[in-house]
């Protein structure tokens, strides 16, 4: 008998297959497709203290093996979300949630993680740091480990749910990003978030986002996501939930053994809304394949030996 369920900062997810943030809309949106309650848990659409419409189209590019977005945190804001957007996910989602949170400056991210960790649904605070600092000459908060413990200290402070920190990989040393939230607090790190890239129109000679650059994801980026979980998992003694590129119950399994206590999907659900669903449903032959009884068991075991 293969045992799926893996745990978070206490909280017991029935497997660690969950939709990443910017993915999976509220979640409510899928219940069409199948019944979501299969998932361990839902990272719902990056919530920011204001209502944003995102940035200007077209914002999506296509790419071999992935996808470039530049979408722009777009989101009815926290108080809409919580009195409109999460009653609806509610009746069909009856798990802990992880309230992703966006901002631009370190009282955004206060007044947003206050008002989820309010919410009864919620079960973790994932807070996305690769938002621009709009103090702080608009550079990510997430490139500066200053910025990155500025942000995680003043959230911890002010919330009693578990607070994990969305790492982005666009620094020279991710590492040295996971020590100092680490050290200000933090009871996990969420990571990757996208890849910086962009694509040129050759008949325009422009770029093809009206951004010009967005953030790349999908399969290319899987051996990115997966060494620097590695890396991180050698460095911190915190969870991880690994994410970036994972499509099939193999890759799972691999984040895992990478270090990864869970693990988020994202751009295989914009290719295959049943792509969660699918994963979770071909893990136990896989792990029955690998020799795997108990998939708790396995996280960091590619460091063992």
């Amino acid at each position: 008998m293969t045992d799926l369920s893996v745990s978070l900062s206490g909280i017991r997810l029935d497997n660690p297959v969950i939709p990443a943030s910017g993915t999976f809309g509220f979640g409510y949106e899928f219940s069409e497709y199948y019944d979501i309650n299969v998932l361990g848990s839902i990272s719902f659409k990056g919530t920011t203290r204001s209502a944003r419409f995102g940035n200007p189209t077209p914002r999506i590019a296509e790419i071999p093996s992935g996808l470039i977005n530049s979408v722009g945190l777009q989101n009815p804001g926290v108080e809409s979300v919580i009195n409109d957007e999460l009653p609806r996910l509610a009746k069909c989602f009856h798990k802990p949630l992880i309230a992703n949170i966006g901002g631009f400056s370190v009282e955004d991210y206060v007044y947003c993680a206050k008002l989820l960790d309010r919410v009864e649904q919620v079960g973790i605070l994932e807070i996305n740091i690769s938002c621009p600092n709009v103090h702080g000459g608009g550079m990510s908060f997430g490139t500066s480990a200053g910025a990155a413990a500025q942000v995680t200290r003043a959230v911890k402070e002010a919330v009693k749910k578990p607070v994990y920190i969305k790492l982005t990989p666009n620094v020279t040393d991710i590492t040295e990003i996971a020590r100092a939230v680490e050290d200000a607090g933090a009871d996990g790190i969420s990571m990757i978030n996208t890849l910086l890239g962009m694509r040129i129109n050759l008949k325009t000679k422009k770029p093809v986002i009206a951004n010009k650059m967005g953030g790349m994801s999908g399969p290319c980026v899987f051996p990115l996501a997966l060494r620097m979980v590695y890396q991180v998992y050698e460095a911190v003694k915190i969870p991880i939930i690994g994410m970036g590129g994972v499509s099939s119950a193999e890759d799972v399994i691999e984040m895992m053994l990478a270090g990864a206590s869970a693990v988020q999907v994202g751009a295989a659900n914009l290719v295959n809304p049943r792509a969660c669903l699918d994963i979770i449903r071909d893990l136990p032959q896989v792990m029955k394949k690998y020799g795997i009884n108990n998939l708790s068991d396995i996280t960091g075991g590619a460091h063992n030996g």
